[in-house]
């Protein structure tokens, strides 16, 4: 067994703080990776705070990962030792069912294998733990290439927030000639912005603030819209193509509804803790689709990879030290950061 370091959350109501664990040693196909950057996501607070339900305690968060490869076992092909690569919300699927038979494992029909606290099929009884950590070993199958041209820190939230936005954008072929609503200026909603620009989209961002409008253009939109105003949403009515909505508060999904045209598309990417209702009439006329999507497969994730290296594509990050952490968390929930934590690991032989 592989010793390694990390931070843990003990309980739902304690700190994340220095963890002492054990890995598995890599096996045929697996990567040893050392971790070098790990982003800060939403999903790492609510399950180390148990708000999705119980989490499996210690928790060790983290699924935005970049690093370089330490050891690859016998049957590995296509990573090598010194290798930059990455790995995001999944490290394992069932390989066998239809979904994963597409290439879309996170809709594996048999649940697949989250990076941090689902059950570790390599170590019975045992949940994984994920990024906040020395090292990781991970099939090659999940593992990606990093393009050589990025920021290796600012690449690491593309793995979560870049493919989440980018996957929707992909399958409803957004493209020049599209109208392309984004609904929030967060963590997923600067990167859709920054992806549906580059894909050639007419990009407009809806916003409650009038501060973020100046920022939103520097990030790829072509309008800003301010939702709270019923003038300006009026003037949008029935406009767009498609809507990516990123916004995980509770919000009026109807007035974004309003602004579809016919055969248009609403993607729900954000998860408001509460239901959105939603009026029949809304999805009616004229006929509008209401969907939603999760993460991307990892042939999907790779080719996110290269379309970023290829225009340049990385998250806005501010980097932390991993005795930042517990602040980060409540930064994120009071949506302080511009637009994503991501933690320097070279930090953590000093905090272990």
């Amino acid at each position: 067994m592989l010793a390694c370091t990390g931070y843990a959350a003990q309980s739902a109501d304690s700190k994340l703080a220095p963890h002492s664990f054990e890995r598995r040693d890599p096996g045929p196909t697996d990567v040893q990776i050392d971790i070098r950057y790990c982003g800060v996501c939403h999903s790492d607070i609510h399950t180390a705070r148990s708000e999705w339900g119980p989490a499996h305690y210690p928790v060790i968060p983290g699924h935005e990962i970049v690093g370089t490869v330490a050891a690859v076992g016998k049957d590995v092909s296509g990573f090598a030792v010194g290798d930059v690569v990455g790995v995001g919300c999944m490290v394992d699927s069932c390989q066998s069912c239809e979904a994963c038979a597409k290439g879309l494992e996170q809709y594996c029909e048999n649940g697949f294998t989250g990076t941090y606290d689902a059950p570790d099929k390599n170590l019975p009884g045992k949940f994984t733990f994920g990024g906040y950590s020395k090292a990781i070993v991970v099939d090659q199958k999940f593992v990606l290439r990093v393009p050589k041209n990025l920021e290796l820190a600012a690449v690491a939230p593309l793995l979560c927030a870049g493919i989440t936005t980018y996957s929707p954008l992909r399958h409803w072929n957004v493209g020049p000639g599209k109208t392309v609503g984004i609904v929030g200026l967060g963590g997923l909603g600067h990167m859709a912005l920054k992806l549906a620009h580059a894909m050639g989209a007419d990009v407009t961002l809806f916003t409650t603030s009038v501060g973020k409008a100046d920022d939103a253009r520097r990030l790829g939109a072509n309008h800003v819209v301010i939702s709270k105003d019923e003038e300006q949403m009026k003037s949008q009515a029935r406009r767009f193509d498609f809507i990516l909505d990123c916004v995980s508060a509770p919000h009026d999904i109807n007035a974004y509804l309003a602004l579809l045209k016919l055969d248009g598309t609403l993607v729900q990417v954000g998860v408001p803790a509460e239901p959105l209702p939603v009026k029949v009439f809304s999805l009616l006329f004229p006929r509008r689709h209401f969907s939603g999507s999760l993460i991307g497969g990892i042939a999907e994730t790779q080719e996110m990879l290269d379309f970023c290296g290829k225009h340049g594509i990385v998250s806005d990050i501010e980097m932390i030290d991993i005795r930042q952490i517990n602040e980060a968390y409540d930064r994120v929930v009071s949506a302080d950061v511009k637009y994503r934590f991501v933690i320097d690991m070279d930090t953590l032989q000093a905090a272990a």
